[in-house]
């Protein structure tokens, strides 16, 4: 008639982080969620999630995480272990360091970029005959 069994909350939906248009947050974030960012964040953010920088969002500080959409500003270093994915009204200036990019025309892109585990290409000038 009456059950001992007590209901799995680690089925609950997770929902990302979010930092909320016209607020402004300064330190450093740890975590193993996602997060989506439309306010203005001042640090360093560490997850090993994926990070949404909305178009209004604004990212003072250095990021690594493990996938990253950004429509909004990025000032600082980006580690991205998978995709890093630039909107047309991204602005990113900073170094990257990368798995993939994906990179839409009209983003602004004004950083050094280093593929993860990428291979040189080699020189085909260098080739002997």
């Amino acid at each position: 008639m009456f059950s001992d069994k007590k209901k799995n909350t680690s089925e609950t939906t997770k929902l990302p982080n979010y930092i909320g248009v016209n607020t402004k947050i300064k330190g450093d974030i740890n975590s193993k969620e996602d997060f989506r960012i439309d306010g203005h964040f001042e640090g360093n953010l560490t997850t090993t999630g994926k990070i949404v920088l909305g178009e209004k969002g604004i990212l003072d500080g250095n990021i690594k995480c493990g996938n990253a959409e950004i429509l909004g500003k990025v000032s600082g270093d980006l580690v991205v272990d998978n995709l890093l994915s630039l909107k047309a009204t991204a602005k990113v200036d900073g170094n990257v360091v990368i798995g993939k990019l994906a990179i839409e025309p009209g983003a602004f892109f004004n950083a050094t970029c280093q593929m993860k585990n990428a291979q040189p290409v080699k020189n085909a000038s260098s080739k002997t005959k």
